[in-house]
């Protein structure tokens, strides 16, 4: 029985709780609270809310599996379940969907800095583009991604390990969590779930009821450029953003590392030449992909489910042993119904956005 006994090995956690549901929730919060708003304006309050609970709950669900299948073997790394799983095939599969989820996180920060920065300059020079080069959100990212998050990103830093994307993200902090047991964390879990929930339904509904059915896509878009308090509110947002695109840059390259060079030695070289081919990468999407809506789509309809419904639901079922749970018992029952449910969101989010494509039609957030 290994339910609620802390995974041994080398390393002891120094962590407090308060600060592991900071690191969570941190986690949790992404660029797409901008949107919310917009989505509540196509939605209205009743149906938001009722959608916003059950993903919370979905959410919490399917942490509680990742803990679960964690305790039993004593791993605490997400491309690890999925080596103790599937073999190198679910280490490979599991490495892939967290570096494309975290690509399209990056793509989705850097978007916003692409859109807000330029407002930001003009807030601050007090007039209006007038096609300067240093208003162009194409040129600006560029100088950001070499002049700030390079840097940042060369640098091993401890915090690192606690702001990936929510669910590759669960397993580190349980790993640095004082006294880990399954039940603590699945506290922290629901704690940071719940502040998130709280963060989110408030944004929403004071985004939804300032503007109603005008919100734009992107919140910040709908507020005037020479306001000073909203200039101060863009400066934060551009902060934030640009500083968490080093620290998701972590686990995609430390995702690249485990598939390329496994058996390798750190080296510098080695470390910045992936860093300057993912930024490469990102910029191109981000210049070249017309709205931020595509990025959110893509990967909301692929890694996401894949990361919050399937892979968690069948780790849970290859890993926890037979007589241990019995295949027909409850759980794995409704793990198994759990990343199927996983599976039809993804091909009827992907069938409805390449539907979309197809007829052109679409309400997206601006780009170009």
């Amino acid at each position: 029985r290994t339910g609620n006994l802390p995974v041994t090995g080398p390393f002891e956690g120094k962590t407090s709780f308060g600060m592991s549901v900071f690191n969570l929730s941190n986690a949790i919060m992404g660029s797409g609270i901008l949107g919310l708003a917009y989505a509540m304006s196509n939605t209205g309050i009743v149906l938001f809310l009722t959608l916003l609970i059950f993903i919370a709950i979905l959410t919490a669900y399917s942490i509680h599996l990742l803990l679960k299948s964690a305790g039993v073997v004593g791993i605490r790394a997400y491309e690890q379940l999925g080596f103790r799983a599937f073999g190198q095939t679910g280490k490979i599969i599991a490495a892939c969907i967290i570096t494309v989820h975290n690509i399209g996180a990056m793509s989705s920060y850097l978007f916003i800095v692409k859109i807000e920065l330029p407002f930001v300059i003009e807030g601050l020079l007090g007039h209006k583009s007038s096609g300067e080069w240093y208003l162009n959100g194409n040129y600006l990212i560029i100088i950001v991604s070499l002049g700030v998050i390079l840097p940042l990103a060369a640098y091993t830093i401890p915090i690192l390990a606690f702001a990936f994307v929510c669910h590759p993200e669960v397993l580190p902090i349980y790993t640095e969590l004082k006294k880990p047991t399954k039940k603590r964390m699945q506290n922290v879990a629901n704690i940071s779930i719940m502040a998130m929930f709280v963060m989110y339904l408030l944004t929403a509904i004071f985004g939804y009821l300032t503007f109603y059915g005008n919100v734009e896509g992107e919140l910040l878009k709908n507020y005037s450029t020479a306001d000073t308090l909203m200039l101060c509110v863009r400066l934060a947002v551009l902060v934030a953003v640009t500083l968490t695109v080093p620290v998701v840059l972590f686990p995609i390259r430390r995702a690249v590392l485990q598939l390329l060079f496994p058996e390798k030695p750190f080296h510098w070289a080695r470390h910045i030449l992936i860093a300057l081919c993912l930024l490469f990468l990102v910029n191109l999407l981000v210049i070249f992909v017309p709205n931020i809506r595509d990025i959110f789509g893509v990967i909301g309809a692929t890694s996401a489910p894949s990361l919050i419904f399937i892979l968690p639901g069948i780790f849970y079922v290859r890993i926890v042993p037979e007589e241990q749970e019995p295949m027909k018992s409850r759980p794995k029952i409704m793990a198994i119904v759990f990343a199927a449910l996983g599976f039809i969101f993804m091909v009827t989010s992907i069938s409805f956005i390449i539907l979309e494509w197809v007829t052109g039609h679409s309400k997206g957030i601006g780009g170009h």
